[in-house]
């Protein structure tokens, strides 16, 4: 099976959420419906240097969405088998078989599903399949003026540019295996080492 995956160079993006927006515009989701969200980290310490105390503050962003994980616990969630994964590795949702409960957005650790309240269904990222029939790149990747966004072949991009995909405020990789990959920005820091929060909490929270 093919996988394919998102790529996020974390020390190009300038938090300016065009990819957020592109997302929207092109799916037109309802009113607090983000199918890709920009977080904003940051955090800070102080470094002593000589006598004197130096603030030290860093901060970056973060832009997700679905990663299509190669080991998805919604699918497993899914009392109703909504979730399906297809032959290039995206995870859909099967609206015929939804019925809004939930349980795959309470499992799944990156907050991908999205209720619509609406259509009383789960939403989510479905990397614009419609687009990639017609060989175009996500809308998400096309409208990124920093070109801090690609895709591909999953394989392909970890050998660009490595394996990296536990950066804060990500879980280990471990739970799901996500099908991205990421450049991180020089003031990512490892949790715990130091104090990190996510300043955008309304935002990309649900």
């Amino acid at each position: 099976m093919k996988q394919l995956a998102f790529y996020f160079d974390a020390s190009s993006c300038s938090g300016c959420k065009t990819c957020q927006v592109a997302c929207k515009d092109k799916h037109d989701s309802p009113l607090a419906v983000r199918w890709r969200r920009v977080y904003e980290v940051c955090g800070g310490d102080w470094v002593k240097d000589g006598p004197a105390w130096i603030p030290n503050i860093y901060s970056y962003h973060m832009s997700l969405a679905c990663n299509h994980c190669q080991e998805p616990v919604c699918l497993d969630a899914c009392p109703n088998k909504a979730m399906v994964k297809d032959e290039k590795g995206v995870v859909h949702i099967d609206y015929d078989r939804c019925m809004g409960c939930k349980y795959c957005e309470y499992t799944c650790p990156y907050g991908a599903l999205q209720f619509d309240k609406h259509k009383k269904v789960m939403t989510k990222c479905n990397f614009c399949a419609d687009y990639l029939a017609e060989g175009k790149p996500p809308s998400c990747v096309a409208a990124c003026p920093m070109r801090a966004l690609d895709y591909g072949e999953l394989e392909e991009l970890e050998r660009r540019h490595g394996k990296q995909n536990e950066i804060f405020p990500l879980p280990k990789e471990k739970y799901t295996k996500p099908a991205i990959v990421i450049t991180p920005h020089r003031d990512v820091r490892k949790p715990g080492t130091h104090e990190l929060q996510i300043a955008n909490k309304e935002e990309v929270k649900k």
